[in-house]
């Protein structure tokens, strides 16, 4: 499903909290003599693998941001800068990307890294289809004409190619022989900041500092990841000492967690936002004024309160007010009369909506008791089905849906937002929307390399989109994360992206 993850502290993941090294300890790590402050994190469930290119889990992303690298990755800005490749170079006819690798890096088990690895690791997403694999649409080869040299050609000029290949650890490279061995689900060998040490199942993860990580050595000897899913057991042992992190804050809690000085608190607005999508496929929500009137019908203010108490930004689009891909746009306030009026033209007498929640995400639960109550004006009796998020995919995928709520994550480039979603072609367009002049649209934008023009065509595109409800936008999620004052060199991104490399551990 493209980008959709997991998010780690929503979801209620039976989980032990195990007893270990508290702040401030220094432990022995590795043969490699790597030593130092231990920082122990907390997150809200065990990731189901450690391929970075097969998971689809946030609690596994958590882990390998700190394992793995990519060709280019996301500064705090989320504009692309060099990783494993230090400079490239784009042809004239924009059809040829050239990069250049860092000399001297190496894997964590001291092989070599070379652009075969880049090849590899790029030929396997696209011949094993993996989830991934679309972002490699415009790309006809990759090619390694030297060590220290990878050279991508594209169909048509591709200016998110920089995104797609560095947005997300999806997108690592990886070794080809942890790969053929299988160990790489549990025993990945990256060429990351800190490398994987011990994998308990259902108790820890622990990584260790690569001493020879070509950013230079991390400050922490090691980072030990336990899994949490009970936010006041986390909290607590936040406080007190047995870890040093977590991203399983309640939002209800953070008004007086801002005044806890035993603790840091990170807010900060996130790319990742939250939907809901009719089924275009079933009569009468092919109906666009049916779309519209349900778009007009919700609450959203008291679905931001209940499911974030207040600290997810509101929006009526995908793209957040910070980006500069933002598009203004504020059709839809709550507005009954004009639900009723438009629900009355469609010829709509009322009926029932099967709206597909589940048990993984609990914010989408509450949603749906609100939008339940929401609906119920206008005819509209909504029954909610509440499956894992296994069966969940399986719904959306064969279409067994009225509607249904989740989320995406991890956008950077505004083709991230948009076109696998809602593109007549879109490998995640699940309720079914077609629109040719969105599709034109959609297309233009993927290979105009003019930032303005682009801009241009994303928010006519958005518009459209919106206008016509392919989905009904509700809100960006903050990134939420505590911490212990001990803690140095870290802050919460809006992309989410959990680094350590830079952090320390003092007193």
């Amino acid at each position: 499903m493209g980008k959709r993850v997991i998010f780690g502290a929503a979801l209620a993941v039976t989980a032990l909290l195990v007893a270990g090294c508290s702040a401030g300890e220094g432990v022995d790590l590795d043969s490699s003599g790597a030593e130092g402050e231990v920082l122990v994190a907390a997150i809200g469930g065990e990731p189901d693998q450690l391929d970075p290119q097969k998971t689809t889990s946030y609690f596994a992303f958590e882990v390998l941001e700190n394992v793995f690298d990519t060709l280019v990755e996301p500064d705090e800005n989320l504009e692309m800068q060099p990783a494993l490749a230090e400079s490239w170079e784009v042809s004239d006819d924009q059809l040829e990307w050239t990069f250049t690798l860092r000399d001297g890096v190496t894997f964590h088990d001291g092989s070599e890294f070379t652009s075969a690895d880049v090849v590899y690791s790029y030929d396997r997403i696209i011949d094993e289809e993996l989830s991934n694999a679309w972002k490699f649409a415009s790309v006809t080869d990759v090619t390694a004409p030297d060590d220290q040299t990878v050279v991508i050609t594209v169909a048509q000029p591709t200016p998110n190619l920089l995104s797609n290949l560095g947005g997300f650890k999806g997108m690592a490279i990886v070794q080809e022989d942890n790969v053929a061995s299988g160990d790489i689900t549990t025993a990945p060998v990256g060429t990351g900041p800190f490398s994987v040490e011990e994998y308990v199942s259902g108790d820890h993860i622990s990584l260790t500092a690569n001493p020879d990580y070509w950013g230079g050595a991390p400050e922490l000897g090691g980072v030990e990841y336990r899994f949490i899913s009970e936010p006041a057991t986390a909290l607590a042992a936040l406080r007190g000492g047995e870890i040093q992190w977590t991203d399983v804050v309640p939002p209800q809690q953070v008004g007086e967690l801002e005044t806890d000085e035993a603790l840091e608190l990170g807010v900060t607005p996130s790319s990742d936002y939250w939907y809901l999508a009719l089924n275009e496929a079933r009569e009468p929500w092919s109906d666009v004024r049916v779309r519209q009137a349900i778009a007009y019908a919700i609450d959203r203010d008291a679905i931001v309160q209940a499911v974030s108490y207040g600290t997810a930004e509101l929006n009526q689009l995908a793209i957040p007010e910070q980006s500069v891909w933002h598009t203004p746009y504020d059709t839809y306030s709550t507005d009954m009369d004009t639900a009723q009026q438009l629900m009355a033209e469609a010829g709509f007498t009322g009926g029932t909506l099967d709206l597909l929640a589940t048990s993984d995400y609990p914010e989408t639960v509450t949603a749906a008791q609100i939008i339940a109550a929401n609906l119920e004006p206008l005819g509209i009796e909504v029954a909610i089905r509440q499956p894992d998020f296994s069966t969940w995919l399986d719904e959306q995928n064969s279409g067994n849906f009225d509607m249904l709520m989740m989320g995406w994550l991890g956008n950077i480039d505004p083709d991230d937002f948009y076109y696998s979603q809602h593109h007549s072609t879109g490998a995640s367009n699940a309720q079914k929307y077609a629109n040719p002049e969105v599709d034109e649209l959609l297309d233009a934008g993927r290979v105009e390399t003019d930032t303005e023009a682009r801009k241009d065509l994303y928010a006519q595109a958005a518009t459209i989109i919106a206008d016509e409800a392919s989905y009904i936008y509700l809100y960006n999620p903050s990134v939420i994360q505590a911490w212990s004052p001990s803690v140095g060199g870290y802050e919460a991104r809006a992309d989410r992206a959990i680094r350590f490399r830079d952090a320390s551990l003092s007193g």
